[in-house]
């Protein structure tokens, strides 16, 4: 349940997001890039209704979305810092190996000594 409630979260702000960079400024009516003096091209409630009406559905499935996954959240119990509050226990190191002795020198002959 969890996971269809994040799916759809997710579009709901994908969705979000798109429909409020299409709607237009107050100021940016489409009479204004004809010369035109009328106040809406399209008629009196135009297109702005529809992209009001769908942002407005859109906002309430995004926070209906959003307080399920924080109840769903808060009800499992589980906490991202339950590992933290244990206390830390005393671990064992273990010993390192000893290193190997270093290999005895080459031993170099001694000159022969002569009998006097």
């Amino acid at each position: 349940m969890q996971i269809l409630t994040t799916i759809v979260h997710v579009v709901a702000c994908i969705v979000l997001i798109l429909v409020v960079l299409l709607q237009a400024g107050k100021g940016a009516n489409m009479g204004a890039v004809f010369g035109g003096s009328s106040q809406t091209v399209f008629g009196s409630s135009g297109p702005g209704s529809f992209l009001s009406k769908m942002t407005t559905a859109v906002a309430v499935i995004f926070m209906l979305t959003s307080l399920s996954l924080s109840y769903m959240v808060s009800r499992r119990g589980s906490s991202l810092m339950e590992g933290a509050a244990k206390p830390v226990t005393q671990q064992t190191v273990p010993t390192p190996k000893p290193a190997a002795p270093p290999a005895p020198a080459p031993q170099v002959p001694a000159a022969p000594q002569t009998a006097k």
